[in-house]
């Protein structure tokens, strides 16, 4: 039997009219269309996956059911082909997996940048360059079309997560950017558990012409008033940074809120921090916070200082003072919250600030990407737990002029 070659301009014309198409469709409706589209093409047995709130598993999207999975398979990220091509951020060939033997099988990732949302499983009848070409640039197609849905569809939401969900991660979910992000040789990543019940835990982070906004937050307690205590402080934060207000004014703007509030009754630690993304230029303050580590070159921990303020919601009246550090291409700069650290085993013992730099350092001589390593490492912190924290953990990296940008999208 004849293969269908792969035709670039015919894919480029399917590709395009199911983007018109799609403008007034639902998620549901997106697994028939794609496979309607592309079958004659040349891409046969499309089905994408979606990766759920703890990147563990990959989910079937079905269009079928209240999370429009039902009947759908999930498979492991950490043992599977699929997981490999997640992981990897990289296309992966099954040749056998195919009901015909004419036919191979493809596990392409779906990203949104450098978000990874999912894969696509598409087999084709050869590999050459014109299909690889053509799979990244169906993946590009159907991460638009997901992103496009993700916001107003529950059947989303409900797709991607493997139990109930808090009130406060409910509100902390909503209110924090993409997990992922790179532009400018800069790239970002951060994660936060546990997923279902984080409460006084937030990171942000904004691009505002070259220079990169971060910030990490962390409210006391453990619940739905340190979720909204977290939720206020990243709102009043945006809404100074916007008005072109500074780290200090920010802060500043931060403890106002959250005294008229709440008085002094909730407060919030953190680190504000600006990065010129031409220069490497850090410029950050210190609210009460975890100093941040630096990673020279990714391989040599130290930590930065920079005396503190206080918190954020106490009225201490402490002076805030501006640090500025210089990072170096390859340097990696982490924030993270007190729950990385002090997670304790089953013998009280406490996962530390060693094993935590000592884990970034060693999985970045893996060259695994910034995202993969911190999927990893707070799987990690949450085995030394058993699967359960005590208090929230939040990690945000960033690494300055990272050389290995270009392999973070497939």
């Amino acid at each position: 039997m004849s293969r269908l070659v792969i035709d670039p301009v015919k894919v480029s014309s399917a590709l395009t009219d199911l983007m018109q198409a799609s403008h007034v469709a639902a998620l549901e409706e997106l697994p028939r269309m794609v496979v309607d589209s592309v079958e004659p093409v040349g891409l046969h047995d499309v089905a994408f996956f979606l990766v759920d709130v703890q990147g563990k598993v990959l989910r079937e999207v079905t269009g079928r059911g209240a999370d429009a999975g039902r009947d759908g398979v999930e498979l492991a990220v950490d043992t599977t082909l699929a997981g490999l091509a997640f992981r990897r951020v990289d296309l992966v060939t099954e040749p056998s997996a195919s009901s015909r033997r004419d036919r191979c099988r493809w596990w392409v990732p779906v990203t949104d940048g450098v978000e990874r949302l999912g894969v696509l499983r598409v087999d084709t009848g050869q590999d050459d360059q014109a299909t690889r070409d053509a799979l990244r640039v169906l993946a590009s197609m159907v991460a638009l079309l997901l992103l496009s849905k993700r916001n107003f569809s529950d059947s989303y939401a409900r797709l991607i997560r493997t139990a109930p969900m808090s009130v406060a991660a409910e509100m902390q979910w909503h209110l924090t950017p993409p997990s992922a992000f790179a532009g400018r040789r800069t790239t970002v990543a951060a994660v936060s558990e546990p997923a279902y019940e984080v409460g006084g835990d937030a990171f942000d982070y904004a691009v505002s012409d070259n220079v990169l906004h971060l910030f990490m937050f962390d409210a006391m307690g453990h619940d739905a008033r340190a979720g909204l205590t977290a939720n206020m402080a990243v709102a009043t934060c945006r809404n100074a940074r916007r008005q072109g207000a500074d780290l200090v004014q920010t802060s500043q703007a931060v403890e106002d809120a959250l005294i008229e509030q709440f008085g002094t009754s909730r407060y919030i630690t953190g680190i504000l921090a600006d990065l010129d993304m031409r220069t490497g230029r850090l410029t950050w303050i210190n609210r009460g916070h975890h100093l941040p580590m630096l990673l020279r070159s990714g391989r040599w921990p130290s930590e930065l200082h920079c005396p503190p303020a206080g918190p954020m919601g106490v009225a201490l009246g402490l002076p805030v003072a501006v640090c500025q550090d210089q990072m170096h291409p390859g340097d990696r700069l982490v924030l993270y919250t007190d729950g990385v650290i002090e997670a304790r085993d089953a013998q009280g013992r406490e996962f530390g600030l060693k094993r935590f730099t000592d884990y970034l350092v060693r999985h970045h001589a893996d060259r695994l990407t910034v995202h993969e390593t911190l999927r990893r490492l707070i799987h990690s912190v949450l085995d030394h737990h058993d699967g359960h924290l005590n208090d929230d953990a939040t990690i945000l990296l960033a690494e300055w002029r990272d050389p290995d940008q270009d392999r973070l999208t497939p």
